[in-house]
């Protein structure tokens, strides 16, 4: 009788782990695969693009590899800031009081899934770095599956790239940025309230934060099939330990909370002056601001703060070899024409109704090829734009189907899971396996939205 019932189950555990065993073995390391899409989209340029020149090929790709230098620092910026903020005392002692609200595990998993999509929302690198964290805090409290419980938080960020601090949404609200596509096709620079607060993006959202608990109370593993955290394997990470007896005078600076203060009150006037209409902080520059001036002053000191920052920089490395790269193949797109070609493939299958949809399932399958936001960006952006012109398309409609196929095929992507597991001390198949379900529920909301609420 038992044998019978764990059948399916084991089927289920079998099929989702024998797929993302599949795509770990057929997709390579992120930087290697960009390589390798320069080579693809080189190709396809030269064959089919109207201006593909050997001349235009490499000054196209040179101008687009050194143009994306500064977009690719303030979104790495977002990551590594939202990760130190995370990691203050201050917010530490706030996820213990959360935690503690959970007393089963199907209410830590709705608690954590929770908590990461309300904050992935509002930042993005914050949120990844919460669902790690929070999990490893609810694993210390309770016996319960950690790659599921980790899963959960993935799941949350599901949200991410439809919220303020998305990659794809800044670009388009930052004037003169190199990866504003709209602006740069249309002269159009488009808001948060025509992109974010729209009932196409926040009706699919609030469904995944009602379905999603339920969703993941029924993934849970039976109690015989539990893997539980091993802390003694993966402990948590010392702090500096603060100079004891006379200090010189760089060690008070260093661990003084004067230049925190300094810095913190600087952050807070910048924002003020804002607010009062006297200089723009706005796009992904403001984020950053923000995160900065909150991380400073919570850190207490700047030593404590720099230390929070080289442990969230150790994330990065990946990305910021992949945006060069990815400036270089949207150079070579835009010197060759190449995107005209694919838009009016696009045009010749969609309505100004369904373009939208159809942009959201390219981007579903380039998210597989591209995990980064704005990387994937630079590539589809040059031919969704120009499309959606030419159909009189909602240009803030096919931007954000972009985004969402991003969010939704990033719960399948090793490249953002792979740091969250590293942090959260867990193997990443298991955690794939669980967030193939999630990609599942979230693809269907996410299309239904852009076919029937743009």
């Amino acid at each position: 009788m038992n044998h019978s019932l764990a059948a399916p189950r084991s089927l289920r555990t079998r099929f989702t782990e024998g797929t993302i065993s599949l795509f770990e073995r057929t997709i390579p390391d992120p930087f290697v695969l960009a390589i390798f899409i320069t080579v693809l989209v080189t190709a396809a340029s030269w064959l089919v693009a109207p201006q593909a020149s050997i001349d235009a090929m490499f000054n196209g790709w040179f101008k687009g590899f050194c143009n994306i230098f500064g977009f690719a620092l303030q979104i790495t910026l977002v990551l590594v800031l939202g990760h130190a903020l995370a990691h203050a005392p201050l917010i530490q002692r706030g996820f213990t009081r959360v935690v503690a609200l959970a007393r089963t595990p199907n209410q830590a998993a709705a608690l954590l899934f929770l908590c990461v999509a309300i904050t992935s929302f509002f930042n993005w690198g914050f949120g990844l770095v919460l669902s790690a964290l929070l999990a490893r805090e609810i694993a210390k409290r309770m016996r319960v599956d950690f790659a599921w419980l980790v899963a959960a938080g993935f799941s949350g960020w599901v949200v991410w790239a439809g919220g303020v601090s998305s990659s794809i949404v800044l670009a388009q609200t930052t004037p003169g940025s190199p990866m504003n596509v709209v602006q740069k096709i249309t002269g159009q620079v488009l808001s948060l309230g025509e992109m974010v607060f729209v009932p196409f993006n926040l009706v699919p959202t609030l469904f995944m934060l009602v379905a999603m608990p339920f969703v993941l109370a029924a993934l849970r593993p039976r109690d015989e099939d539990v893997i539980a955290l091993d802390i003694s394997r993966h402990p948590d990470p010392t702090p500096r330990a603060k100079p004891q007896g006379a200090r010189s005078f760089a060690q008070h600076l260093e661990h003084s909370p004067l230049g925190s203060l300094l810095m913190g009150a600087l952050g807070i006037g910048v924002v003020v002056y804002a607010a009062f209409g006297h200089l723009s902080l706005s796009g992904v520059n403001g984020v950053i601001v923000v995160m900065f001036t909150l991380g400073i002053l919570l850190h207490g000191s700047p030593l404590a703060y720099a230390d929070a920052v080289k442990a969230a920089a150790k994330q990065s490395g990946s990305m910021m070899l992949q945006y060069p790269l990815y400036g270089g193949i949207m150079g070579i797109m835009e010197a060759s024409g190449l995107p005209a070609v694919i838009a009016k493939g696009f045009v010749a299958i969609s309505t100004a109704q369904t373009l939208p949809f159809w942009s959201y399932v390219c981007s579903l399958l380039v998210t597989f090829l591209i995990p980064s936001g704005g990387g994937h960006w630079a590539v589809q952006g040059p031919f969704a734009i120009p499309a959606a012109v030419e159909l009189h398309a909602s240009l803030a409609a096919t931007t954000m189907a972009v985004a969402m196929g991003e969010q939704v095929s990033n719960m399948l992507q090793p490249f953002w899971a792979a740091p969250l597991v590293a942090m959260a001390g867990v193997g990443l198949q298991r955690v794939l396996g669980y967030t193939f379900v999630t990609f599942l529920v979230a693809a269907v909301a996410y299309g239904a939205a852009l076919l029937w609420l743009v």
